[in-house]
């Protein structure tokens, strides 16, 4: 049966940029809810410092819980090969970090779609990165794992592989037991794509999975998709829900999944109105695995 996480999506500015949140603070809001993990991110200010590593996987370990996953966001379309090395470098330490909290998956990413960036020179370097990781996941017995994805929080242009196309093809270029995919249904609307045919191409390589539900406050996905490069950060027309109240078919998702032999981690990227919030979206999740996954 599949384990429950959730990601502190609500309190992302609280725990990487002013600091108003602890990751104490965290835990101890998450730990009520039930849930079997917490996915943590690299860029939380507490994390900085590599002798915190230990205390805060004790901390969500002292709560019943473990930190499965470490979201992760390289860069690693920089056409500048010195940026690239540091992108490499960042996402080894990235490796480290989620070996010292106990984490056994941790995410990769393409990078930003560059103006300048061809798709085939992209691929390449972008492959070329993730590469040169894996000897550093394998170490330390972390597997890699990437997202279709649209775009980080801290981030100006959205991601190189963001439609179904370049994503499948880039997946299709690296077979390694250390590497897999965190597949993000969501994600696939704000490309033009559809959620399920990306999951039935690519559901033999999914290990990990991030649940939501996604929403336009105005507008198309036509309207968004005209404005996605040169602004930081999501698009203002862009918001997360509830999950079960949005565009995402969970049965069909989650069918697929079990019908696949999907085992893996599910963590939760709601809850950004609020703890109430995430509070249904775990319920809803649940009552999903116990359908598809019964004990029995």
């Amino acid at each position: 049966m599949p384990k429950l996480a959730a990601f502190p999506k609500a309190f992302m500015q609280q725990l990487c940029k002013t600091g108003a949140m602890t990751l104490q603070q965290w835990v101890d809001l998450a730990a009520p809810l039930g849930l079997d993990g917490l996915e943590y991110y690299s860029g939380m200010l507490e994390l900085a410092d590599r002798s915190n590593w230990t205390k805060a996987r004790r901390q969500v370990e002292d709560a019943g819980m473990v930190i499965p996953m470490l979201c992760c966001s390289p860069d690693f379309s920089q056409p500048d090969p010195e940026l690239r090395k540091k992108e490499i470098e960042n996402e080894k330490n990235w490796i480290r970090m989620s070996a010292e909290l106990g984490a056994k998956y941790c995410r990769v990413l393409s990078g930003q779609k560059r103006p300048e960036l061809t798709q085939e020179e992209g691929l390449k370097i972008i492959v070329e990165n993730i590469e040169a990781c894996l000897p550093e996941a394998e170490k330390c017995g972390v597997t890699l794992i990437i997202e279709n994805h649209y775009k980080d929080d801290f981030w100006t242009y959205p991601e190189f592989a963001q439609k179904m196309e370049v994503f499948c093809e880039l997946v299709s270029r690296i077979e390694h037991p250390h590497f897999g995919v965190n597949y993000d249904p969501s994600n696939a609307f704000l490309a033009g794509d559809d959620p399920l045919e990306l999951l039935d191409r690519l559901k033999h390589r999914v290990v990990t999975m991030h649940a939501s539900d996604r929403y336009l406050l105005s507008g198309t996905l036509e309207d968004l998709r005209k404005e996605e490069g040169g602004t930081l950060g999501y698009a203002k027309r862009l918001a997360h829900g509830e999950i079960g109240q949005g565009l995402n078919d969970y049965d069909a998702i989650f069918g697929t999944l079990k019908s696949e032999g999907f085992n893996g981690w599910i963590s939760i990227e709601d809850g950004v109105d609020g703890m109430e919030q995430l509070t249904a979206s775990v319920k809803f999740v649940r009552g999903k695995i116990a359908q598809y996954w019964p004990m029995n």
